[in-house]
């Protein structure tokens, strides 16, 4: 199955808004909720933090939630484009697959933070709370925390979108263009990056020290974000190509860029 050009270009344009879309409630959340250090941090403080957030942070949680549920559509379509599927049927079906896991597994542990965190953190913000019960719910969201967020969320998503993203690399190795190449180093560089950052959960479940390890999660997304951005501009610039090339054959000279 082939695809056109306006479709290659489209994908291209949506890995690129998704790559800025992405960063975006990320950065909200580090400069209003101190994003991730404070992951952390006792509960206790966390739930506090929370409560004082108040709907724009429940909020900027959602937007992350569906930039990562976005990812479940996007997968698909980007291991599609540009005849993915002719080139590579094998690495293009697995990085389809993958990726749509990937996204699904980090919007479901960033979901608590929309509809679970906020009855915790209202509860432990009301004065008519009891110590013991304030206790209950440190232990609960503690439990939430380490099981949605570091084993599904960041454990098992970043494990999936790493293998995500090296399989839709290796599927475009070797094609011509100075961005696809780039593209391609940027790619390794954020497997390498993400792969890495693993080791941060599984130090959290040996009670070790682990904050190293959020360096490579933090390099590694970063890296992610280039990748998506050259990877979208090579897809839109290919997709131009191809529709300018289709003009020529029909007898319609193209556009020259002045």
């Amino acid at each position: 199955m082939k695809t056109t050009a306006r479709t290659t270009m489209i994908v291209g344009g949506s890995a690129v808004v998704l790559a800025i879309a992405f960063n975006i409630p990320f950065a909200v959340l580090a400069a209003t909720f101190d994003y991730p250090g404070i992951l952390r941090r006792p509960a206790a403080e966390v739930l506090a933090a929370f409560s004082a957030g108040g709907t724009g942070l429940i909020l900027t949680w959602y937007s992350f939630m569906l930039c990562a549920l976005a990812l479940v559509a996007f997968a698909p379509a980007l291991a599609l484009a540009d005849d993915g599927l002719v080139r590579a049927p094998g690495l293009t079906l697995a990085a389809a697959l993958t990726g749509a896991l990937a996204g699904l597994a980090q919007a479901v542990g960033l979901a608590r933070w929309v509809f679970a965190v906020p009855a915790l953190a209202t509860a432990f913000a009301d004065p008519a709370t009891d110590a013991a019960h304030r206790a209950a719910i440190e232990v609960t969201f503690q439990m939430l925390n380490l099981w949605g967020g570091v084993a599904i969320g960041e454990h098992l998503g970043q494990a999936l979108t790493a293998l995500w993203i090296g399989l839709a690399v290796a599927a475009r190795v070797g094609q011509a263009g100075w961005l696809n190449r780039l593209a391609v180093w940027a790619g390794g560089v954020a497997v390498a990056g993400i792969l890495f950052g693993l080791g941060e959960g599984l130090a959290l479940a040996l009670d070790v020290p682990g904050d190293i390890f959020s360096f490579g999660t933090i390099a590694g997304y970063m890296a992610m974000t280039v990748w998506l951005i050259l990877t979208g501009f090579g897809l839109v610039m290919r997709g131009v190509d191809r529709e300018a090339g289709a003009g020529v054959g029909a007898g319609v000279a193209p556009v020259q860029a002045a």
